[in-house]
């Protein structure tokens, strides 16, 4: 077997491992991307395609290139919720507004980008296992047929949901989160259609609840061209969901003689972020640490985030001549007390919703004022409304005020998760107190809610 060395090695050239190795590359180490697909298949993956737009990327490849390639509709305004009655409801931004990307070209790019900056990239390369002593040191692969080592100082996997490496690696006496299963993820299926006219609703992303915790998506990339899909919870009954979106296309007027493009499925965490993603000489980004908002699926801006700051943080150490747990640990607080105390608040959101039925939810949905919903939603965390929407609220929401009254203590459970993870600690020495913390607040939430431990 063939081996050669680096001084990072990235599982995975999604958003997550790209940003990963254009940072380590702008930082000078030697670098390589092992992405299991061909260089002409790499960036089709299976996504919403929805982001806020690209102020939230790391500045480490060209923004404005990777935007204009990518970037198919930028005008996106509000969300358009559809309740199963039949009403609409339209909640603005508010601030700025969202986009919608061709997701393949958008990750071909970011792969040209890492070449750019000087990250080697290895197509056709499937990695079968881990290389670990005391530490993780690289990894065994198959290239193009031929069996490959790959010595490292760190591996970042980037790998995704469905990654082997963290089967592969012994972790027992790391820190690193092996509290993960199957039933914390989401089942997706999306397709690109091209419709024959224009949407109404071209300025929006449209949204739609089904059974077991799941929804239907309906982004526009253009006026003609929607990314369509939905996905359901893993601890609930299967859903066929070829099927369900089929039966929900047929039943709009605006789909009449559309033609797919393209369909792919695929697996996302719908689960809070590991609450640690190191181990000697090791470390998990993106979808593969669960960065991902656990109530709509989006992970995009949170995967390029983690990859760049993972990069930063192992360049640092590589420096010192160190990667071990310890001084890969900043990482850990890094995203943990950014959008990952975010993404942890929002859980509770799905934890809460597998008590209530779709129906119930609904109405309660249906009957929030916008400002009001993004306040529950946890945003703003104002939640103040004015006498007479509390009375309209009442009013509309008669036979649920049980449910309405819930999500505001949710609303305020979610503030003091927050704080908790505000106070994640700066070494491993005070992981297991706070652990512990974090873990009776959330045995307190079960026991509040009637809800099944999730973890």
């Amino acid at each position: 077997m063939s081996s050669e060395a680096y001084d990072i090695v990235v599982v995975g050239g999604g958003t997550a491992g790209a940003f990963a190795a254009a940072t380590a590359a702008q930082r000078g180490l030697d670098v390589v991307i092992l992405e299991r697909k061909s260089e002409g298949e790499a960036g089709h993956i299976a996504c919403g395609d929805a982001i806020k737009g690209k102020s939230t990327f790391p500045d480490v490849i060209d923004l404005e290139y990777l935007r204009e390639e990518s970037f198919t509709n930028e005008t996106v305004e509000y969300a358009r919720f559809e309740i199963p009655d039949g009403d609409t409801i339209d909640y603005p931004f508010g601030t700025g507004s969202g986009a919608i990307v061709d997701r393949k070209r958008y990750g071909e790019v970011l792969l040209e980008e890492a070449d750019r900056v000087g990250a080697e990239i290895h197509y056709d390369t499937v990695v079968r296992d881990v290389v670990q002593n005391d530490r993780v040191e690289g990894v065994e692969a198959v290239r193009k047929g031929d069996p490959r080592r790959y010595d490292a100082e760190v591996v970042i996997d980037a790998a995704g949901a469905l990654s082997i490496l963290q089967d592969k690696a012994d972790l027992a006496d790391a820190t690193f989160d092996t509290n993960v299963t199957y039933e914390q993820f989401c089942s997706a299926y999306r397709e690109v259609i091209e419709v024959e006219e224009p949407v109404e609703w071209d300025d929006a992303i449209v949204f739609k609840p089904t059974e077991e915790l799941g929804y239907l998506w309906y982004f526009p990339r253009t006026a003609t061209e929607i990314n369509v899909g939905l996905g359901f919870q893993m601890d609930r009954e299967p859903m066929e969901l070829v099927d369900v979106l089929r039966a929900d296309i047929r039943n709009r007027p605006e789909f009449e003689n559309a033609t797919v493009k393209d369909k792919l499925g695929g697996a996302l965490p719908t689960r809070r972020p590991y609450d640690s993603a190191v181990a000697p000489g090791f470390m998990a980004v993106g979808d593969a640490a669960g960065h991902v908002n656990p109530t709509t699926g989006g992970g995009i801006p949170g995967a390029a985030k983690a990859g760049h700051w993972a990069a930063e943080i192992a360049a640092d150490a590589i420096a010192d001549g160190d990667a071990d747990e310890s001084a890969l640990w900043a990482y850990n607080r890094r995203v943990l007390t950014d959008f990952g105390k975010r993404f942890a608040a929002m859980d509770l959101y799905n934890i809460f919703g597998g008590t209530h039925t779709v129906d119930d939810l609904a109405e309660i949905l249906s009957a929030l004022p916008a400002q009001q919903l993004i306040d529950i939603l946890g945003r703003s965390g104002t939640a103040s409304m004015s006498l007479g929407l509390k009375l309209k609220t009442l009013k509309d929401t008669f036979g649920h005020w049980a449910t309405l009254y819930d999500a505001y203590k949710v609303n305020k459970r979610t503030t003091e998760l927050k704080e908790i993870y505000d106070d994640y600690p700066e070494t491993p020495a005070g992981f297991a107190d706070w652990r512990a913390k974090r873990d009776t607040f959330m045995e307190d939430f079960y026991a509040e809610f009637d809800a099944e431990p999730k973890y």
